[in-house]
């Protein structure tokens, strides 16, 4: 029998540069930063320590100076559990997977609260070995990686396709982080919060054609903590609160881009893993009321958004342009600001999905508030979209 599960609880640190470089003061204590969002995760929850039964972490970088950082953390908050204390690893879906495992503990009657968190520091490694690192993380090392091959690159590839097929200018596909940066003014939690403008975009210099510096993710630091619960005890608490209505994964059996001829523009793992979640969740692409989508770069979100319904394949670009994915459009995506934005420390960026959804179902997102929000779609991805976890969410008052 699977038991029904809850976010009953969130929070985050604003996303920018926490981490200091070596021999720079103040030095910012990791366990520190984290133990205060789980705080007030916890006690935004409304329940006591001694109701915790599983902690899963999101992996920390390699660069967080602290190793086994997961029990470290249990000991430093006295927190002691008899479900699990665990870390959880894969990529940017590494949030994503602390997320789910956290909710299988609940869902399989082995726990009736558990936190998934985690903190992710990179900004300050030196960027050679940063860029040495996301290459044979992202790559294969035989191939790709002696070439300079990075995932911008990828994405890149994706956006000339993209544009040649669907008719859309780079203005078109340039209007999404326009959008994200006026999403992400309205968030605490951004990283960059000042407005931009169309001209903006389009004058920075070239990342990877025709990507430019403001349509692909910045570096960031950022700790988050949800709390899950049974349904039942989030209806209890009488708080609101928001279900996990539908789950769905799909991995396509390549490793990020591989030499076997496909869709580059289809994003077919992100298709199948949304279907399967709106089928669980008995509803349609149509029902939903917003959407907070992993996308490094500007193609990414468009890519998905198309991948899973929310705009008709091939007009996700032109569904920027006219106003449709922003706030008082038909379908608001990433109200967060998304990782152009709100920023992306890569192993915990899903953990801010899942809280700016919470926020927006529980009527907590101040003035980027949707209007009557009752459903919710979050994706996270593996490389280039390989692979794809989607949830459905649905508030309850």
């Amino acid at each position: 029998m699977t038991i029904p599960v809850a976010i009953i609880g969130a929070a985050g640190l604003p996303v920018g540069r926490h981490q200091a470089r070596k021999g720079e003061t103040p030095q910012a204590l990791e366990h520190e930063l984290l133990a205060e969002v789980v705080i007030d995760a916890v006690a935004g929850a409304g329940i006591g320590k001694d109701m915790i039964d599983a902690l899963v972490f999101a992996i920390p970088r390699a660069y967080t100076q602290q190793l086994y950082y997961c029990t470290f953390i249990a000991n430093f908050l006295r927190l002691a559990v008899d479900g699990i204390v665990g870390e959880v690893q894969g990529n940017g879906m590494t949030g994503g997977l602390a997320f789910d495992q956290a909710a299988m503990m609940i869902a399989s009657g082995r726990a009736k609260v558990a936190l998934a968190l985690g903190s992710s520091f990179e900004t300050a490694v030196d960027s050679a070995e940063h860029m040495n690192r996301s290459m044979r993380a992202t790559g294969d090392i035989d191939f790709h990686t002696p070439f300079g091959f990075t995932p911008i690159a990828w994405y890149a590839m994706d956006a000339m396709r993209y544009l040649h097929d669907s008719g859309a200018s780079r203005a078109d596909l340039a209007s999404v982080a326009v959008k994200n940066r006026r999403h992400a003014g309205l968030n605490p939690l951004a990283q960059y919060r000042d407005p931009i403008t169309l001209a903006d975009v389009l004058a920075q210099r070239p990342i990877v054609a025709p990507l430019g510096l403001y349509e692909v993710p910045p570096r960031s630091d950022g700790a988050v903590c949800l709390v899950l619960a049974r349904a039942d005890l989030a209806k209890d608490l009488g708080r609101p609160h928001a279900i996990v209505k539908g789950r769905g994964f799909h991995h396509e059996g390549a490793h990020q881009i591989n030499e076997r001829p496909s869709d580059m523009t289809a994003f077919q793992a992100c298709r199948r893993a949304g279907q399967a979640a709106l089928g669980e969740a008995g509803l349609a692409a149509a029902d939903m009321d917003l959407a907070e989508l992993y996308a490094p770069c500007t193609i990414v979100e468009v890519l998905a958004a198309e991948a899973l319904g929310l705009v008709p394949r091939g007009r996700g670009a032109f569904a920027s342009r006219d106003g449709e994915t922003a706030l008082g459009g038909r379908i608001p995506i990433c109200t967060s600001g998304g990782c152009l934005s709100r920023g992306h420390p890569p192993m915990v960026t899903p953990l801010y999905g899942y809280l700016e959804i919470f926020e927006q179902l529980t009527g907590r997102a101040g003035a980027r508030q949707v209007a009557d929000a009752e459903h919710a779609i979050a994706s996270c991805e593996l490389g280039n979209y390989n692979a794809a976890m989607i949830h459905v969410f649905e508030g309850r008052a």
